[in-house]
């Protein structure tokens, strides 16, 4: 299953490359876009739908998304047959051509599957493009496999993730109408913890086909401005850490593993609050610094107690940025890996400047306002090689 945009060559080249017997791609288009029905129409065929909404655009995904539910159901019941699982990907998508064997492998004992997503590095925005590959390096090789392996509710990427058809079926007769939320600004974070509080098993599936071989991943490109990256994750911080407080809770199961990794989701706020005041304390520390060097005096001391806690802060903070480094170093390279070092500076801005545009958003959410869905503008790859 697909998603508005792209160029035309995009859903054909995925029809020719994808190793798996039967599948077909849904591509959902806006009526008021006839440049992207046209390009989709051009490709069409048995395996390529294209499917128009009702609504014109931009909606949010999830309304596109129930567009596209309800045109495999009018397919499956014109062919006499049941579509056993959907996946999500965006047009800009760069697909393992094993993807989606691997998948249907896992899918016979878990209801949701989410593989790896590996942001590419433009060369000419290395540093804004490059801090995404820093931060999905960590969160998809550390922090999801932990989850996992904790048995907690595991959020979906939005790409790269398959839903089984009865967990799907469950979910759509839960609203009496389809499965993605249309409110949600972050429809794919909620699926994840609505299907495990079904009771359904999830699995994040890292694996490469051979021990040299690319990771089975999804490889696309993200935001290459500051602006465009404050706006993406604006979006991601109202729908996870605001609004998707209101909307799913805690989960319903007072468990620890549950709990925490629910607060974790949630922390961003407190964090790019604490990361302002320690920005501003560095600032003041230095001016203060400065103005003693001016005035020939010498600065007050620090007590032992402070001075530890500086200490073991310092110390947390190099393992942490060793820990991102050895990640991105991993997939990337190790040029890439040091270069992570200095972009956690500039994704604590982006974070910093998102926090604000967020906190903006959900008062107006708070106030009655409708979601406010900002398109995220992407970049095209050219596909990669041993890629669909």
């Amino acid at each position: 299953m697909g998603r508005a945009g792209g160029d035309r060559r995009d859903a054909a080249h995925r029809a020719r490359r994808l190793d798996y017997p039967d599948y077909r791609i849904f591509v959902g288009c806006y009526p008021n876009d006839p440049a992207t029905i046209a390009a989709v129409a051009a490709v069409a065929d048995s395996r390529v739908r294209l499917v128009v909404g009702e609504r014109a655009g931009p909606t949010t995904k999830a309304d596109c998304l129930n567009t596209l539910w309800r045109a495999l159901l009018r397919d499956d019941a014109a062919a006499g047959r049941q579509t056993q699982a959907v996946i999500l990907h965006d047009a800009e998508d760069v697909l393992h051509p094993a993807e989606l064997r691997v998948i249907a492998h896992y899918l016979e004992n878990n209801a949701l599957v989410q593989l790896p997503v590996v942001p590419l590095i433009d060369p000419a925005s290395p540093m804004v493009t490059g801090h995404y590959a820093d931060e999905f390096a960590l969160a998809h090789a550390v922090a999801l496999p932990v989850r996992n392996a904790i048995g907690a509710a595991m959020p979906l990427a939005g790409v790269g993730c398959a839903i089984r058809r009865d967990a799907l079926d469950q979910l759509a007769r839960a609203t009496n109408d389809a499965p993605f939320e249309p409110a949600s600004l972050t429809e794919d974070y909620e699926l994840g913890l609505r299907v495990a509080a079904l009771g359904y098993r999830s699995r994040f599936v890292r694996v490469r086909e051979r021990e040299n071989d690319a990771l089975v991943a999804v490889r696309a490109y993200f935001p290459d401005t500051v602006r465009a990256a404050v706006v993406q994750k604006a979006r991601w911080m109202t729908g996870i850490a605001l609004a998707g407080w209101d909307r799913t809770g805690w989960g319903g199961r007072w468990r620890a593993a549950e709990l925490w990794m629910r607060m974790r989701d949630r922390r961003a706020p407190l964090a790019v609050l604490t990361l302002a005041v320690g920005y501003l304390a560095l600032v003041a520390w230095g001016l203060s610094l400065l103005g003693h060097g001016l005035l020939g005096s010498v600065p007050p001391g620090t007590s032992d107690l402070l001075a530890a806690l500086l200490s073991a802060n310092a110390v947390l903070l190099a393992w942490r940025l060793l820990v991102r480094a050895r990640a991105t170093a991993h997939e990337h390279g190790w040029r890439e890996g040091v270069r992570s070092v200095p972009r956690a500076v500039l994704g604590n801005v982006i974070s910093l400047l998102a926090a604000r545009r967020a906190v903006v958003r959900y008062v107006g959410m708070l106030l009655g306002r409708a979601p406010r869905w900002d398109k995220t503008t992407h970049r095209f790859p050219t596909v990669l090689p041993g890629a669909a």
